[in-house]
């Protein structure tokens, strides 16, 4: 793989990003490309930056595809639940007649859906939807 190479306007835009952005995850990744930029290896950079090796080719990867901007973007899919596309009528079913237990609400969620979810997973809901 060809070594990374950093323009002095690169080195700039690290050297302040890695202090200065509001984000703690995108300076981490400042952090680690700084290092490198200053000819540090790949596994010194990781123990130096407190990171793995792994996360460090993860960086060098956003890095390379999308430069220092793609740095600064996140990509995370967060999980939605199946019960979000019956929660308006399970909220009205729970206003009109609260469930007295989690066990409760989690069988009549069951009942109401078909969807079968554990106690921690119905409180959570419960939680949300009461919010």
């Amino acid at each position: 793989m060809a070594r990374l190479t950093f323009t002095d306007e690169q080195r700039q835009a690290l050297r302040t990003e890695r202090f200065e952005h509001p984000h703690p995850r995108v300076q981490l990744r400042m952090e680690v490309l700084w290092l490198i930029s200053l000819g540090e290896t790949y596994s010194n950079a990781a123990r130096l930056a407190g990171v793995s090796d792994p996360t460090v080719d993860r960086i060098v990867a956003i890095y390379r595809e999308h430069g220092i901007e793609g740095l600064k973007q996140f990509d995370w899919k967060t999980p939605t639940s199946e019960l979000v596309a019956y929660q308006t009528s399970l909220e009205e079913m729970f206003r009109a007649d609260p469930p007295h237990t989690t066990a409760e609400a989690s069988r009549r969620i069951e009942e109401a859906t078909g969807i079968k979810r554990g106690l921690t997973q119905t409180r959570r809901f419960l939680k949300k939807v009461s919010a």
